[in-house]
């Protein structure tokens, strides 16, 4: 990774105001490019709170691409780093979720957030915070949309349709299974939308959701208890 926790922690922001210089500072240095190959390992990445919004769970699953096994999981127990504020969320969540990452035995190859990058109020949401951060290939899914307006894209398994917000294509609604609602992609760093997209269907061939999003989903959920 291209930052340490203890680096991270040093320059964490305590105000608005420095979250917000943090979010200006970062988003230049974001790529959005192809991936150079289809990757070996995929990681999914996401937090569970407890019930008084404050303690959380952190969990990042590993799992191969050929075959969906896992390969690797790591859970961190801790406190949210910021308050809530709304366009800010990624900053109560990042610490626990680079913790998680350097504690993993095998490295992934590209990170999936159970949230948003470019489709985000300020064009830099967790996925886009993390890649930066790590140096990796990230994106996020979303199972809602923080922004933009979209057409429903076709009920087939693999239809889309553009996420646009402000005139600008953020993201996609895409129908990961037949006849079920759709989940929005949207990438962070690293990659770009249709490989995103791509990567997204291969993980969901059974659910609407990524196997990654599932799996590290119930991880965190398991870690509150």
């Amino acid at each position: 990774m291209t930052s340490s926790l203890a680096d991270i922690l040093r320059a964490w922001p305590r105000t608005e105001e420095e979250a917000f210089a943090v979010q200006d500072g970062l988003r230049s240095q974001l790529v959005i490019e192809g991936l150079p190959g289809r990757p070996a390992t995929v990681a999914g990445l996401d937090v569970a709170y407890h019930e008084d919004g404050e303690r959380l769970a952190a969990a990042v699953v590993v799992l191969d691409t050929e075959d969906l096994t896992v390969r690797d999981t790591a859970v961190v127990r801790g406190r949210a780093a910021f308050p809530y504020v709304p366009g800010l969320f990624a900053f109560r969540e990042i610490p626990a979720l680079i913790e998680a990452l350097g504690k993993l035995t095998v490295q992934p190859d590209v990170l999936i957030c159970d949230g948003h990058g470019l489709a985000h109020p300020r064009r830099f949401g967790l996925a886009c915070h993390l890649g930066v951060l790590t140096g990796l290939p990230t994106f996020g899914v979303g199972k809602t949309p923080l922004v933009g307006s979209w057409a429903e894209p076709g009920a087939e398994r693999g239809a889309r349709s553009d996420l646009v917000d402000s005139g600008e294509t953020v993201g996609a609604v895409l129908r990961t299974r037949a006849g079920v609602k759709p989940v929005f992609v949207s990438v962070g760093h690293r990659v770009d939308l249709a490989d995103a997209c791509a990567l997204t269907l291969g993980l969901a061939a059974r659910f609407r959701l990524p196997e990654t999003t599932r799996l590290a989903d119930r991880a965190c959920r398991d870690g509150l208890r």
